[in-house]
C-alpha cells in the first residue's frame, strides 16, 4: 500500500493531553517560563542503558522516544504515521515492504541512510550482542535463523536499495508490524559511534541521534536533559527548547518537587496522595493497557510444581487490591493479555477470551497440599524480588499477608534499584519477581510472544511445545481470526500452567500542571512523548 496507510487501533489507547505548567523557578513570571519552553518531567527510575538494541523497559522506551524516530511514530490520534520512512509499499502477498525515506539528519548533521537501519537491525539481531529484544526483528525473513547463529547475515531480509530506499521481507504476513517499526529496537544508531566507543550511549557527547531531542548531559539517578535538535526532520513542530527528565525513585520525593514548582509532571501517583488528589485538574487517570503480574522461577523449588503455582494464584484477593489499595480504577486480572488489545473485526480481545482462573482458596489449599505443604507446612524459604516502589511495595505487603493468612506460607520481600532488579530478572536470580509489561505494539502477540521456549524476555524457564507450536502459527498468517484464535489458545496453556501470576490491569495516574499542553501519553510502550507538547 502507499504512503497513506494509516492503522487505526482502538479508540483511547492514545490521548493527547492539554495541559500546560510553569517551568522556572517557583515565583518567576509566567510570561518568562513560556519563553524559556522547560518541561521537568520525573520518570520514577534510573534508564538502564539508552542502546535501542539493549534496552528493554519503559524508563528506557521513554526517554529514548524523545531521542529517535523509527521508520514510523505513533500520533495522538492512536495512529500510524510516517516518521524516518516518508512513505511505504507493501507488496499485495504482506511480505514485501518497500519504504521511501525522507531526508533527515543525524545530530550531528550527517545524513540518515537506509544503510543506517540495515546496521542497526542487523546489529540487535547480531548473536553477540544479546538483545532481549531481537525476538521483536524475528518477524523479518532470515532473522531468528542469524540471531541463533544457525543463518548468516546476508540472509537476513533487510536491505538498502539506495540511500533513501529500505527494503524489508517478512517471513510471513504480519498486520502489527508496520507498528513494531515505531518500537526502539527498530531505531536507527549512528554506526561510527557504536564502532569506535562501546559506551557511547553513556556519554551524552558522543550519543548521536535522530529524535525531536538531543542529550546534553546525564547524572545518573538524578535526571537527564535534553534539548531540542536542531537537525531533525521536523524540528519546526518541537516547541520545547528543554526537557528535563528527573530519574528519581520516590513517588513521595516526586510529589513534594511537584507541589513545590520544582516538577511540571510525574509518571506515576503514591497512592496515600490520590484521595487528596481527587477533583484535582493536576491529576489524570489514563488509559493503560498493561499488566502487573509475578513470574515463578521454574528452575526453583518449588515452583518446578504447577500445582504450587496455581495455589499461589488462586489465593490472593485481586479485588481488595484494586480496590483498597490502588485505589485508581484498576481491575483484577484473570488472564494475562489486558483490555485494550484489538481481537478479531476489532472487538476486545480480553473480552473475547473472557476470564482464565479463578479465586478459590479451599482449591488453593488442596493443591498445596497434593504438592506436599498441607497448611503450608514445610514450605521453603521464598523471597518475593521487586524494584523501588511505595505503590509496589504496597501490593507486595498485602499478597504476603493473604499468602499467609489464605495458606500459611511465609514469604520475604525484598526491594532494589531498577538496574539491579532488571539484572536479577535477566539472570534469573529470584525465587519470585514482580514484573509489570506494556504493549510494545498494539496487537495481543506482544503479550502472547513473551513466554516462548528461551524467549529473551522469558525469565520464568517455562517450556511448553504446544504453546510454542500455536505462537508460530500466529505468527505464519495475516488472517486475524486464525491469528486471535492461536493466540486465545495459547493464553489458556499459559494460564493452566502458571509460570506467571497476573494481579492487575493498569490505568495511568500522572501528575501534570495545568498549563502543560500538547504531551501525548500512549497506553502502550512508553510513559510520554514530549514531540508536540508545550508551556502556554
Amino acid at each position: 500500500m502507499s504512503t497513506g496507510r494509516r492503522i487505526c487501533v482502538l479508540v483511547s489507547l492514545f490521548l493527547l493531553f492539554s495541559f500546560i505548567s510553569g517551568c522556572g523557578e517557583k515565583n518567576q513570571p509566567s510570561a518568562l517560563r513560556a519563553k524559556e519552553q522547560v518541561i521537568r518531567y520525573n520518570i520514577c527510575a534510573e534508564p538502564k542503558t539508552l542502546d535501542p538494541a539493549k534496552a528493554n523497559g519503559v524508563p528506557e522506551a521513554t526517554v529514548m522516544l524523545q531521542l529517535f524516530d523509527g521508520l514510523t511514530r505513533y500520533d495522538a490520534n492512536q495512529q500510524i504515521q510516517p516518521a524516518m520512512a516518508e512513505s511505504w509499499q507493501i507488496s499485495q502477498d504482506g511480505l514485501t515492504y518497500t519504504f521511501k525515506l525522507r531526508d533527515a539528519k543525524w545530530s550531528n548533521g550527517e545524513p540518515v541512510t537506509a544503510r543506517d537501519f540495515v546496521y542497526s537491525w542487523l546489529r540487535a539481531l547480531a548473536p553477540e550482542t544479546a538483545s532481549e529484544y531481537a525476538y521483536q526483528l524475528f518477524y523479518i525473513k532470515g532473522a531468528e535463523e542469524y540471531n541463533s547463529g544457525k543463518g548468516k547475515k546476508e540472509d537476513v531480509g533487510v536491505k538498502a536499495l539506495d540511500d533513501k530506499t529500505l527494503q524489508v521481507v517478512l517471513r510471513a504476513p504480519a498486520p502489527q508490524f508496520l507498528g513494531l517499526t515505531s518500537y526502539m529496537t527498530y531505531y536507527p544508531v549512528y554506526r561510527k559511534n557504536v564502532e569506535n566507543n562501546d559506551k557511547w550511549f553513556t556519554d551524552p557527547k558522543q550519543y548521536v541521534c535522530n529524535g525531536p531531542f538531543k542529550m546534553v548531559s546525564w547524572e545518573h539517578n538524578q535526571k537527564i536533559t535534553l534539548e531540542k535538535n536542531p537537525y531533525y526532520w521536523d524540528e519546526k513542530n518541537v516547541k520545547l527548547n528543554r526537557l528535563e527528565i528527573y530519574l528519581i525513585e520516590s513517588l513521595q520525593t516526586g510529589f513534594t518537587m511537584f507541589r513545590s514548582n520544582q516538577l511540571e509532571m510525574q509518571n506515576e501517583v503514591a497512592v496515600q496522595e490520590l484521595k487528596s488528589l481527587q477533583g484535582s485538574k493536576e491529576l489524570l487517570i489514563v488509559p493503560d493497557a498493561s499488566i502487573d503480574y509475578y513470574q515463578f522461577n521454574l528452575s526453583r523449588k518449588p515452583f518446578n510444581d504447577a500445582r504450587v503455582r496455581k495455589a499461589l494464584a488462586m489465593a490472593i484477593d485481586r479485588n481488595q487490591i484494586v480496590k483498597y489499595i490502588l485505589q485508581a480504577g484498576q481491575k483484577p486480572a484473570y488472564a494475562f493479555v489486558p483490555y485494550g488489545m484489538a481481537g478479531v473485526e476489532e472487538k476486545d480481545y480480553r473480552q473475547e477470551g473472557g476470564d482464565l482462573f479463578k479465586e478459590d482458596i479451599e482449591t488453593a489449599k488442596k493443591l498445596l497440599a497434593e504438592a506436599g505443604y498441607p497448611d503450608g507446612k514445610g514450605f521453603p524459604k521464598v523471597t518475593l524480588l521487586y524494584n523501588n516502589n511505595e505503590n509496589i511495595h504496597k501490593v507486595a505487603q498485602a499478597v504476603q499477608q493473604m499468602w499467609k493468612k489464605n495458606l500459611g506460607i511465609e514469604v520475604a520481600l525484598q526491594n532494589v534499584e531498577w538496574q539491579v532488579y532488571l539484572d536479577r530478572q535477566a539472570q534469573q536470580d529470584f525465587d519470585i519477581t514482580r514484573t509489570a509489561w506494556s504493549p510494545d505494539y498494539l496487537d495481543p502477540m506482544t503479550f502472547i510472544d513473551l513466554f516462548v521456549s528461551n524467549g529473551g524476555n522469558n525469565n520464568t524457564g517455562w517450556s511448553h511445545p504446544a504453546y510454542d507450536r500455536l505462537v508460530s502459527e500466529a505468527n505464519s498468517t495475516g488472517d486475524q481470526k486464525t491469528r486471535m484464535e492461536a493466540m486465545h489458545k495459547a493464553e489458556k496453556i499459559l494460564m493452566d500452567h502458571m509460570p506467571v501470576m497476573p494481579i492487575f490491569f493498569y490505568t495511568h495516574p500522572v501528575l501534570i500542571k495545568e498549563n502543560i499542553k500538547g504531551v501525548i501519553t500512549p497506553s502502550f510502550g512508553t510513559y510520554a512523548d514530549f514531540k508536540y507538547a508545550y508551556v502556554e
